[in-house]
């Protein structure tokens, strides 16, 4: 499963990044907004750090501005993927942006037959919100899992995406599923790292380390 990091700030990227371990980023409006920076620049600066994917989104809810705001993304750099919500209008960018070559994450999905409409319009990544579904007494994974099977039934080419992550948990069970991709905060990409066993095995070496005679 890929790994992306789900923030506009550049310098968690870069840290992101040099852990090795960072196949991609998404962004939205929210986040890009917390940077104080323009959207352009704030993506063509990540573009520039991450090869993978990038997520840009359109801020448009109408058909005909969020297609011309979809091909003016697309044009900042080759790993760009235009982030498209998931209403009507969207479905509609989505085919059109999908026959022009343009890769689309199509966001804000909070359920399977959502993800259906998705993949037949042609979506390259789906994206549905698991933490926020949770915050509403859902089960967020269970409409992960019933996407990857309804993708497996009929074989669908959309990426399952899975976003909205708030702890390592979701990430095992999305990598136990076989989602595609888990966007991750940094936060939690921290937390995948730790643990207190190896923090304590780590303390126990280093305090044996210094019983060990500097001379034979």
């Amino acid at each position: 499963m890929q790994l992306f990091i789900d923030t506009a700030d550049v310098q968690e990227i870069r840290e992101a990044a040099e852990l090795g371990l960072l196949d991609g980023v998404t962004t939205n409006p929210t986040l890009v907004a917390a940077t104080g920076r323009p959207m352009r620049e704030c993506l063509t600066e990540i573009c520039s750090i991450v090869p993978g994917p990038v997520s840009g989104e359109v801020l448009a809810t109408t058909y005909d501005e969020m297609l011309a705001e979809a091909r003016e993304l697309a044009t900042i750099a080759p790993n760009i993927v235009v982030k498209i919500p998931l209403i009507r209008d969207g479905l509609r960018v989505v085919k059109v942006l999908t026959g022009e070559g343009i890769k689309t994450n199509v966001t804000l999905c909070f359920s399977p037959l959502q993800a259906v409409l998705a993949a037949k319009a042609g979506a390259t990544y789906i994206s549905p919100f698991v933490g926020r579904l949770d915050d509403v007494g859902h089960e967020g994974m269970d409409v992960v899992h019933q996407i990857i099977e309804i993708y497996g039934n009929y074989g669908y080419d959309t990426k399952v995406l899975v976003a909205s992550v708030r702890s390592p948990l979701h990430v095992l069970t999305a990598m136990q599923m076989g989602a595609d991709v888990a966007t991750i905060p940094f936060k939690v990409i921290g937390q995948l790292i730790k643990h207190p066993l190896t923090d304590v095995g780590l303390a126990r070496f280093i305090a044996d380390a210094a019983k060990i005679p500097s001379k034979g």
